[in-house]
């Protein structure tokens, strides 16, 4: 080979290696001044020095921290967000518990959630019941419809709710569909398509397109929402497919939701309409969307809190630990993941050593096996602290609720896991009231009679071999 080519190709690989390691030390410099909790950074420095090929990629896709990125300014935000706040009840007006009044203060001046008071909320188990109520609310909506899901399968279920909403449209009223583009990966885009003929505005969260792939794939908009005239709304954690309904090969599907009516409505639609607006870049804050609402049903007082990958506070989590360190008597957990943070399960933890009656209720068999998994090898200190935990006999339990001390209950689209708390768009209502703490405690306790409770002396005799696999599995509980 002539010496002149020899030396060009010398030239040249000297040149990418040398960007390369630039690159890769780059990478480690700006993981190091994001200044996040160490033991997320070093490992992520480790594998780009160790991995540097297939690091560079899995940093791209699940490593990188958006917190101080926004996908809408402050001044859109105020503009969507001002209605909602100008029919709000004055806070002075509501009687907090004084236990929680940081809370509620901890919520607002990180999400701007004020509190709403006395809205009504039906509680649903099962899905037959919440497409029921779904339905009927959807066929009698004179004004406007919006319509957000993290999955919204082409099934029999989906395809019903798609002919209410194309026959609303049909008749004059203001339909709008927003669904999670991965979420919905697996749906054929003539599903979608036959309610943008039918004249449906629908819009995909984060759109992921090949080859144009990006980091966006690792953050999901999981939440449920449903704003109907703006006087109904829906939350909680089903989706629209059939398995809510027909349940999986080993038994029911049990989740829980929520119908609203009442001034909480304004705050589902804010929360829309804000998500609105990142996928369509319509602002929308007509008076009509938030109807004035004189109606008071009951005593409760609600907030909604939104999280997400950006913004600087991961305020689900930090929620979560504030209930748990300043629970009195007990706390009750339903979640199909159980993939706590550090502080979250250092919380918990310290709770049950303290006397406080933690339970925590899983799904014995789950939709995800490595998930579920991970999830068993968080479950020996647990139970060594003195912590309850139950398994869900008669099918996959994906409930996500909280309940602390027959006052304080959190419900919503957020699991107890990595993903819920630090990249996933999620929402969840905080509910200040012992009736409708009562009524979900009731609830707990029903399922806990169709559940297996672990006996610690049992539960930790498995074989080296499970709990080797298990401990396994919770390194990875970051991306699970």
């Amino acid at each position: 080979m002539p010496l002149g080519l020899i030396h060009m190709q010398w030239v040249v690989t000297s040149i990418i290696l040398i960007s390369y390691i630039i690159t890769i030390v780059g990478l480690a410099l700006v993981i190091i001044m994001e200044n996040r909790n160490p033991l997320k950074t070093i490992p992520w420095i480790l594998v780009l020095l160790l991995a540097p090929g297939i690091g560079l990629i899995f940093y791209f896709f699940f490593g990188q921290d958006n917190r101080k990125q926004r996908i809408i300014s402050r001044r859109t935000y105020k503009r969507i967000i001002t209605p909602p706040l100008r029919n709000r009840i004055q806070q002075d007006d509501c009687k907090i518990n004084e236990n929680y009044l940081p809370l509620t203060h901890l919520l607002n001046k990180a999400r701007r959630t004020p509190v709403f008071y006395g809205t009504k909320m039906d509680i649903y188990t099962s899905g037959t019941e919440k497409y029921k109520a779904l339905s009927e609310a959807l066929l009698n909506a004179k004004h406007h419809i919006h319509l957000q899901y993290y999955i919204f399968c082409d099934d029999e279920t989906g395809n019903y709710i798609k002919s209410i909403l194309i026959k609303k449209a049909k008749e004059g009223v203001k339909v709008r569909v927003m669904y999670d583009d991965v979420g919905c990966w697996n749906v054929k885009k003539q599903f979608f398509d036959e309610m943008r003929q039918a004249g449906i505005e629908v819009f995909p969260f984060l759109k992921v397109v090949f080859p144009v792939f990006t980091s966006k794939v690792n953050y999901r908009n999981h939440r449920k929402i449903v704003v109907i005239d703006g006087h109904i709304g829906f939350i909680g954690g089903m989706n629209i497919a059939d398995r809510y309904v027909k349940g999986v090969p080993w038994g029911v599907w049990r989740d829980t939701h929520f119908r609203l009516e009442g001034k909480g409505v304004h705050a589902l639609q804010a929360s829309f309409l804000i998500d609105w607006y990142v996928v369509s870049k319509q602002i929308i804050n007509d008076i009509a969307y938030y109807p004035k609402i004189t109606d008071v049903y009951g005593d409760n007082i609600m907030q909604l809190v939104t999280s997400g990958p950006v913004g600087h506070w991961r305020i689900l989590l930090q929620a979560y630990i504030y209930i748990v360190a300043n629970a009195k008597k007990y706390v009750y957990i339903q979640t199909p993941y159980f993939l706590p943070t550090e502080g979250l399960n250092q919380a918990l933890q310290t709770a049950a050593l303290g006397g406080i009656d933690v339970r925590i209720m899983l799904p014995e068999k789950s939709d995800t096996r490595t998930a579920n998994m991970a999830t068993r090898s968080f479950i020996d200190d647990m139970i060594k602290a003195g912590a309850k935990i139950y398994f869900y006999q008669l099918g996959f339990l994906h409930s996500k609720l909280l309940i602390s001390d027959d006052y304080i209950s959190s419900v919503g689209s957020a699991n107890m896991d990595f993903r819920s708390f630090e990249h996933n768009f999620e929402a969840n209502i905080f509910v200040y009231q012992e009736e409708f703490a009562l009524r979900l405690k009731k609830i707990f306790m029903h399922d806990a009679l169709h559940c297996e409770q672990l006996v610690p002396s049992v539960w930790l005799k498995r074989s080296v071999k499970e709990r080797l696999t298990e401990s396994f599995m919770r390194l990875f509980s970051p991306l699970l």
